[in-house]
C-alpha cells in the first residue's frame, strides 16, 4: 500500500518521542503548502498515515518536527534559543506506488533520519 509514515525516537532518553507536533507540507515551485498537522502518540508514531490513497503522489515534501517544544515540555533545560528547535526534513517521493517511511531520531543537540521501511 502506498503511503507516507513517520515516527520519532528521543535518543536522549532511549524512548519514543510522544506528543511531538508534526506538520506536513507539499513544496510546489519552492513554496510550502500545509497539508496537515498532527501529533505523535505514546509510541512516537502518528495514528494514521500522513499521506495515503489518492493524496499520496510523487513530489517534494517537508516534515516539520517541533522538537524544541517537546524537550521543553519534558523539562529539559535548553539554551534560548534552543539549538534544535523545529527540525525540517525535505524529501522527495519518486514512486507513488511505494511506502515511504521518514523517521526522526532526535536529542536536544543532534538529529538524524533515513528512509525506513
Amino acid at each position: 500500500m502506498s503511503k507516507l509514515t513517520t515516527h520519532v525516537l528521543d535518543n536522549s532518553l532511549g524512548m519514543p518521542g510522544a506528543g511531538i507536533v508534526i506538520q506536513l507540507f507539499e513544496v510546489v515551485d519552492n513554496h510550502r503548502q500545509l497539508i496537515l498537522s498532527t501529533k505523535t502518540n505514546s509510541d512516537g508514531r502518528c495514528d494514521a498515515p500522513l499521506l495515503s490513497g489518492d493524496n499520496f503522489k510523487a513530489g517534494v515534501y517537508e516534515l516539520d518536527f517541533h522538537a524544541g517544544a517537546y524537550f521543553a515540555a519534558r523539562g529539559v533545560v535548553l539554551p534560548q534559543p534552543p539549538f534544535i528547535d523545529v527540525v525540517t526534513l525535505r524529501f522527495g517521493i519518486a514512486d507513488a506506488a511505494a511506502h515511504y517511511h521518514v523517521p526522526l531520531l532526535v536529542t536536544p543537540w543532534a538529529y538524524s533520519t533515513y528512509r525506513g521501511s
